[in-house]
């Protein structure tokens, strides 16, 4: 296989999956006290959103490169 054709292939994965997931979260812990043998801690979500739109250029950029792969044999 041709690297464009690779390279298309985990874009539209990615863009696929940009459309599905629409963004990923993960967790942080913060600590509030730390006055010695006393800690006070919590734990803070936070969510990174992905556009659709970079969805959409991923999946086109991908069909695109797969496209050329395959034609320039």
């Amino acid at each position: 296989m041709k690297p464009a054709t690779i390279i298309g292939a985990i874009l539209i994965i990615l863009g696929i999956v940009g459309f599905a997931a629409g963004g990923f979260s993960f967790t942080h812990q913060k600590k509030d006290v730390d006055a010695g043998p006393i800690q006070i801690s919590h734990q803070q979500t936070k969510t990174v959103p992905i556009s659709p739109i970079l969805s959409v250029v991923a999946l086109v950029g991908g069909i695109g490169l797969v496209a050329v792969g395959l034609r320039s044999k």
